[in-house]
């Protein structure tokens, strides 16, 4: 066989045999031979470019479906404005060959495994989200390995040049799914919180497909020797060590204890060293046509960088001042006056920064308000657990401190829903507010269901309160499809009801008013106050205010009787009375000891729609994996849009987890 000094033949693959590899500059010769990827360029980039054809199917698909449903709510809107009874039924047969496609979906998507009690924190994705994740493996795998055995020396070679142009065709899509301002949530209609699950799974398969990389040339050097020629030679290994290295503390410190530990601090190092590994990354890749797939990322990120800065400067051009007052349960009240930000939707947040508290410091809080409540100034609720909601909290005095001054009148006017407590506190002092662009707000709009069920814990009514607002004002301008309203809110002590009391109350009378059935279920886990006795008051459901442990999962309660807080005019102790108001049961809503049995609660709602049903859950991960499941198998066992007559459900989850 004719062979050159490289050992490869002009037949044959590439091999050391007959060579002397003893000698450095044979050895040389063979690495360059075994590193060469002139054979291995155009299928590389054409898989490479697969990829990405891929990825645009999919998104694709994801932006028409998002037109088809947006169309689909404001055909409903405008139906239900015209008279039409009940709009949310199917009426034509691709209506309903859409309804029973989309019924199939939801119920292989919903389901979520419980959190163990002894991991409450420890979320696994839900199905729909392990199935894309699953789909999206294999398809990276199968990129990775598709016409791509070559036999001899290169081997493992072609394996690890393939791996590393899979790896570069996913950097412009992690960056795309992490922007706030990004191409795909804004075709897709997907908030980029929500997409932030791929963002962080896309990293670990970028991860994974590097240790690919290193792992099948490493395994191909060592067969042959090569290795301490090539550190030695070659600026690619201590550059590619040094990529791989800062990659993988990039996934590591995104696993979320880590990442929750210190968010701020989170963000900050992982900017860093993205820029690190993008450094690395650069002068590792030998061939300028591979580059493309880092320029792309580095131009996504500064245009999101842009943006932000310029929402940013614009929202604060004018600046904002806020207001805290202290309530029950270590909550603070934040409101925000004089702000250029004046339109947002239900269900959006921003990022907060109160630099009195925090210099760098910028929380993310869902906006409690509507621009048509609270006379258009914005309103948060944030929980204290420690650093920036500490001090928030420590800022407006402990809630007792604070109860005691507050008086016991009610507003004048409803309208302003202002809470009796920020109404009545004395003069406060203002902060300085700094604000981001809204974000968030990938859900359907709930007013456009025949039957719609709110669920939430503790704050997330910070999610579930703007949803009510917003259906509460629209319902007194135009008719709605909405006619049966479910609120349900759990909480750990009957005080907590005073965070957002008057709000649920002019809400709950704005729909009354507007003919749609509404109804507050308050669930509380657990107050050893709570009273035995109904106390009298205007209800809006069959129930009667009180303590009741009918319809409960969980411990229940129900002790003691309490006596009502006197009037103003009588001569009780101030503090004592405003701790008796706190407690006392709302005149709106049916107060419940116990946690809800949401399986239980989800059937009977359903059972009660005439169309199509919505249900927006925001509470623990227990809860909330808890509502997933029960309305994948309720959804099944009812046989929605299958022949059984049985409507379709949409359920749309947050979480308390950043």
């Amino acid at each position: 066989m004719d062979m050159d000094m490289s050992g490869s033949d002009d037949d044959g693959p590439l091999s050391p045999a007959g060579l002397n590899m003893t000698n450095s500059t044979v050895m040389s010769d063979f690495l360059d031979e075994v590193l060469a990827d002139d054979d291995f360029m155009p299928i590389n980039t054409a898989m490479a470019r697969t990829f990405w054809y891929g990825m645009v199917i999919v998104i694709a698909v994801a932006a028409m479906t998002n037109l088809i449903y947006q169309i689909k709510t404001r055909a409903r809107l405008r139906a239900a404005a015209g008279g039409k009874p009940n709009p949310t039924i199917p009426a034509n047969p691709f209506s309903k060959c859409l309804a029973t496609i989309t019924a199939l979906a939801r119920e292989a998507s919903y389901p979520q495994i419980v959190p163990s009690k002894y991991a409450p924190r420890l979320s696994i994705p839900p199905l729909g989200t392990m199935l894309l994740l699953l789909t999206y493996l294999g398809f990276i795998m199968g990129l990775e390995y598709y016409h791509d055995f070559v036999p001899g020396a290169q081997h493992y070679q072609a394996f690890s040049l393939r791996a590393a142009w899979v790896t570069l065709a996913q950097l412009p899509l992690l960056l795309l799914l992490a922007g706030k301002n990004n191409l795909i949530g804004l075709v897709t209609g997907i908030a980029y919180e929500r997409l932030n699950v791929f963002h962080r799974w896309v990293g670990r398969a970028i991860w994974l497909t590097a240790t690919l990389h290193w792992a099948y040339q490493q395994h191909g050097w060592d067969l042959y020797g090569l290795t301490a020629m090539e550190k030695a030679t070659d600026v690619c290994y201590p550059t590619g060590v040094a990529a791989w290295t800062i990659l993988t503390w990039m996934n590591v410190s995104s696993i979320a204890p880590l990442r929750n530990f210190s968010y701020e601090f989170f963000v900050i190092q992982h900017i860093v060293t993205f820029m690190g590994f993008i450094v690395a990354i650069m002068i590792h890749i030998p061939d300028v046509s591979g580059r493309v797939y880092v320029y792309i990322p580095i131009g996504l990120f500064l245009v999101d960088r842009l943006l932000r800065i310029v929402q940013f400067a614009y929202i604060n051009s004018r600046i904002g001042r806020a207001e805290i007052t202290p309530f029950p349960g270590d909550v603070s009240k934040i409101r925000i006056r004089s702000c250029r930000l004046r339109n947002w939707k239900a269900g959006q947040h921003v990022f907060l920064s109160l630099p009195r508290f925090g210099i760098i410091q910028s929380h993310p809080a869902t906006i409690l308000s509507t621009p048509s409540s609270h006379n258009g100034d914005l309103v948060f609720i944030l929980k204290a657990h420690r650093g920036f909601t500490a001090r928030l909290l420590k800022s407006g005095g402990s809630s007792t401190a604070s109860d005691a001054n507050t008086k016991l009148e009610r507003p004048k006017s409803a309208s302003s829903s202002m809470s009796s407590a920020e109404a009545a506190t004395p003069a406060q002092r203002k902060y300085i507010a700094l604000l981001s662009w809204p974000y968030g707000c990938s859900h359907s709009d709930f007013a456009a269901f025949s039957s719609s069920m709110l669920v939430s814990c503790s704050t997330g009514i910070t999610f579930t309160l703007p949803i009510l607002l917003d259906i509460a004002e629209r319902a007194q301008r135009t008719t709605l499809p909405l006619r049966h309203l479910s609120f349900l809110w759990v909480v750990r002590s009957s005080t907590w009801t005073s965070w957002v009391r008057d709000e649920l109350r002019s809400a709950v009378e704005k729909i009354a008013k507007a003919g749609i059935r509404c109804n507050v279920d308050i669930y509380v886990t657990c107050d050893e106050t709570m009273t035995n006795s109904s106390s009298p008051g205007i209800m809006t459901g069959s129930r009667q205010p009180g303590c009741d442990c009918a319809n409960t999962d969980g411990p229940c309660c129900c002790t003691a009787d309490i006596t009502p807080a006197p009037s103003i005019s009588g001569k009780a102790d101030p503090e004592k009375s405003v701790i008796s108001r706190y407690r006392a049961v709302p005149d709106f809503a049916s107060m419940q000891s116990g946690r809800p049995a949401v399986e239980t609660l989800i059937w009977d709602f359903l059972d009660l729609a005439e169309g199509e049903t919505g249900i927006a859950v925001c509470g623990t991960p227990s809860l909330n994996a808890r509502c997933r499941t029960a309305v994948a198998q309720i959804s099944d066992s009812r046989g929605v849009h299958k022949g059984s007559g049985a409507q379709g459900v949409y359920l749309h989850v947050e979480g308390f987890g950043w």
